[in-house]
């Protein structure tokens, strides 16, 4: 039996606690209930448990949960168990009971998981879909059209890839694509019996056509991207591509003067997967291997082509055809990152573990046939044995719920060269174990790293993996960022990575803008790759036009506003920033660009480190709300404020 103690302790062991979660609840309010249909929904989760009456200690250097206690257990026990009952379109039975911990009382509920047939739970005064919950990581999130899909398909009802395209008719359909499709087929298994049916029973056999109200056939979601001609692709599909591209360096900079190489890819699916595959091999990095014996050296690209395979499989497979934009393969200077729209469905800590939950069960029934995919649930796997095997640094995997999007990454750094071992000297002091180490490198090539992460690095469990990051943090080679499963780490002062830790503070992040909105910002332009990196003589003339630009913005400020901006080191608390950002939007509207500029600040970091955490409090707001990527976005300061 788990009791009290036990969950606090755990909730003070681990950074990320996917079941457990701790209020002060004095009463059962919305916060509350909210976790309870979250525990309540989430598939494969198992339920979760409450402990109310802790308290998080955000003061000390090291937070930690404290026992506070509750001052009327009965009647909290009581409401919560009524409030379970007659708040859902379900009754939602919790197991509650009451524990003396350090002379307080605390209660200890576990919320089981529904039958999937029952699912989703949601509040009846709110309905659906956001009056339903689902528990991702440590937070509760409200659910959408495609989370309440993953509830559905336990229901056995129809995933949105076997919806009717309404403008489409059989006949935007490619007999070359069809072709395509029976030999990939025949290839897996000559003897399939669908390779001797016509084309007719083919398309009805998976799900690609279907009636519509009137008794006509139609091509559905995936008959279409599987088998559609290109014209019917752009009519119906307008922003469903794929864009290469290939940026200068090592991030994405928003600058319309720094032309991007891009390439744009539409075609049915089998198609679009070897184009894509094409374009990224013709253009990374090569290694070549002389074998003993042979006279001829093998080029091959300095990421595994299995990896670079599996990778737009995934992409595209997994990818929500509901959102209206294209998988983005951008080509850096050390790493390439693949952005496809639509969060994982599959909760980040379980990425790369046995079982899949397809967005689009019937693309990936026929990519698994023909073995486009590997076998359910181990993609993930599959390219991070890979990449291992190539001594390369594991990809990294991040599931943004808020901007609906995966995007992975896939470093061209091999692990612990020369390089590296000269650089880890510097820590022998730190007695460094080989786990350590192999945190360090990524954190110095990506910026951080999460438990998430360190644990698909070593192959440990959440608890070790936890430890190790802790210690690290507690000699200085780490700094720790964020709470609960949004817990991460930074490059601490003893990496000597003061800027490294500044472009970090937003996890991994380097998000280019939505390319769909500003096709102006591309161009064919081949000495703008990341192979023909700008000039010193044109690095110095861009730092001349920002200092330049920064001074006509600094002269419009009053002087004692101008005299703080001055002061601003690499190092300033960040508090004090948002003050600063709050009195200049109090003047008048800033964009994120003229903010870095007087900030001396990357426009990611602007964003994700003042502008992010000061709306959340309120003291500033968008000019533009209904349109947050807008590139005339700017924020001004509230009423409140």
């Amino acid at each position: 039996m788990t009791t009290a103690l036990d969950l606090l302790q755990s909730l003070n062991l681990l950074d990320e606690t996917e079941r457990i979660e701790a209020k002060r609840a004095s009463e059962a309010g919305k916060s509350l209930l909210e976790t309870v249909c979250a525990f309540a929904n989430e598939p494969g989760l198992g339920g979760g448990w409450l402990l109310l009456g802790v308290v998080r200690e955000d003061m000390a250097l090291f937070p930690s949960y404290q026992v506070e206690g509750v001052p009327q257990p009965d009647k909290l026990c009581a409401d919560l168990a009524t409030q379970c009952r007659e708040v859902f379109n379900l009754p939602v039975r919790l197991e509650i009971s009451t524990e003396p911990v350090g002379g307080q009382a605390v209660v200890v509920a576990f919320v089981p998981e529904a039958q999937p047939q029952d699912k989703p739970i949601f509040f009846k005064s709110q309905g659906l879909p956001k009056g339903a919950m689902r528990r991702i990581g440590s937070t509760d999130q409200h659910c959408t059209d495609d989370d309440l899909a993953v509830f559905y398909q336990g229901r056995q009802r129809d995933s949105f890839d076997a919806a009717l395209v309404p403008d489409a008719t059989l006949d935007d359909l490619a007999p070359e694509a069809l072709a395509d499709y029976r030999q990939a087929r025949a290839e897996t298994n000559r003897d399939a019996e669908e390779l001797r049916w016509s084309d007719e029973e083919l398309l009805r056999s998976l799900g690609c056509v279907a009636k519509d109200a009137g008794g006509t056939w139609r091509p559905t979601v995936a008959g279409l991207v599987l088998f559609g001609q290109a014209q019917a692709l752009r009519r119906c599909f307008p922003l469903t591509r794929v864009d290469y591209i290939r940026v200068p360096g090592r991030e994405w900079v928003p600058d319309p003067e720094r032309r991007f190489d891009t390439v744009e890819l539409r075609d049915p699916l089998f198609r679009l997967i070897r184009r894509a595959q094409a374009a990224v091999l013709d253009d990374l990095p090569k290694g070549f291997n002389l074998p003993e014996g042979e006279l001829q050296r093998q080029d091959k690209p300095v990421i595994p082509q299995r990896v670079i395979r599996e990778a737009l499989v995934n992409a595209l497979m997994h990818r929500s055809y509901r959102s209206h934009g294209p998988v983005q393969i951008i080509r850096y200077a050390n790493r390439l990152e693949i952005r496809n729209p639509g969060f994982s469905l599959k909760s980040p800590e379980h990425l790369g573990e046995p079982g899949s939950e397809p967005r689009n069960p019937r693309i990936a029934a026929v990519l698994h046939e023909t073995r486009f995919a590997e076998t359910k649930g181990s993609g993930i796997r599959v390219m991070r044995e890979t990449m291992e095997q190539a001594g390369l640094t594991p990809p990294l995997f991040e599931s943004d719920r808020a901007g609906d999007q995966f995007v992975a990454r896939y470093f061209f750094h091999h692990f612990l060269g020369p390089e590296d071992i000269a650089w880890l000297a510097q820590f022998k002091d730190a007695q460094l174990s080989s786990d350590d180490t192999r945190a360090l490198i990524v954190v110095r090539e990506a910026g951080a790293i999460d438990n998430a992460t360190y644990r698909a690095l070593n192959k440990v469990d959440s608890l070790g993996a936890s430890a190790a990051l802790r210690r690290l943090r507690d000699i200085g080679l780490l700094a720790q960022r964020g709470r609960g499963s949004a817990t991460y780490y930074v490059p601490g002062e003893r990496l000597g990575l003061a800027e490294l830790s500044q472009g970090a503070e937003g996890k991994l992040s380097s998000n280019p803008s939505d390319l769909s909105s500003n096709p102006s910002g591309l161009s064919s332009n081949p000495s703008g790759t990341s192979s023909n990196p700008p000039a010193p003589d044109e690095v110095s003339e861009r730092t001349r036009l920002d200092d330049e630009a920064r001074r006509i913005l600094l002269d419009d400020l009053p002087g004692s506003l101008a005299a703080r901006l001055g002061a601003i080191g690499l190092r300033h608390p960040p508090q004090e920033i948002q003050n600063i950002v709050v009195d200049l939007c109090v003047l008048r509207a800033w964009r994120a660009d003229e903010l870095s500029l007087v900030l001396r600040r990357n426009p990611e970091v602007v964003r994700q480190n003042y502008l992010r955490p000061l709306m959340r409090e309120g003291r500033i707001a968008m000019t533009r709300p209904e349109e947050p990527n807008s590139p005339q976005q700017s924020y001004r300061a509230t009423a409140a404020t």
